[in-house]
């Protein structure tokens, strides 16, 4: 699984850099092109999706830690280190960690009681999965702008064309 985060990170970073460099290109290319607003908004959307792909590749990188620190076998592997956080000692109650899982959305390393229930134990920094919502949702907006000024704009050059 370590190895499977580590390609996930390496891909996030890889089209990251890609959308970086689209983004930068079409704003440094929409005066030249004359694209005006949909130049702005595509290089805009480009730019937030970059950085949603390198917020979720850091969180991704701070499960990858939770997971390597958990799967360590040894004397001291019960229960997992990495969901050793404050107030961790339940076994005097009964309560004793059984298990660990990732959610990818939200990202999070989650600690299993054998109790039935289950907690984040907050590796994964409390800035990542908000601000990967944000660039996400920011990237979107952007794009589907885009489509739409330029959808307007051809509808009215198409009723300029007709008419004229």
């Amino acid at each position: 699984m370590f190895l499977l985060f580590l390609l996930f990170v390496v891909i996030a970073v890889i089209t990251a850099v890609g959308l970086c460099g689209y983004g930068a290109r079409t704003l440094a290319d929409r005066r030249a092109q004359r694209t005006g607003t949909p130049g702005l908004l595509r290089g805009l959307a480009a730019l937030a999706g970059a950085g949603a792909l390198v917020m979720y590749a850091w969180g991704l990188l701070a499960v990858t830690g939770a997971v390597m620190t958990a799967e360590d076998g040894g004397t001291d592997s019960s229960p997992p280190r990495s969901c050793r956080t404050a107030g961790w000692e339940r076994a005097q109650q009964g309560v004793e960690i059984v298990d660990h899982t990732v959610t990818y959305v939200p990202l999070a390393f989650v600690c299993e009681t054998s109790a039935g229930g289950s907690y984040d134990n907050g590796d994964v920094p409390g800035y990542v999965n908000p601000g990967v919502l944000g660039l996400a949702l920011t990237a979107a907006g952007c794009a589907i702008g885009a489509g739409y000024v330029s959808e307007l704009r051809a509808r009215a050059e198409l009723r300029k064309g007709e008419a004229g």
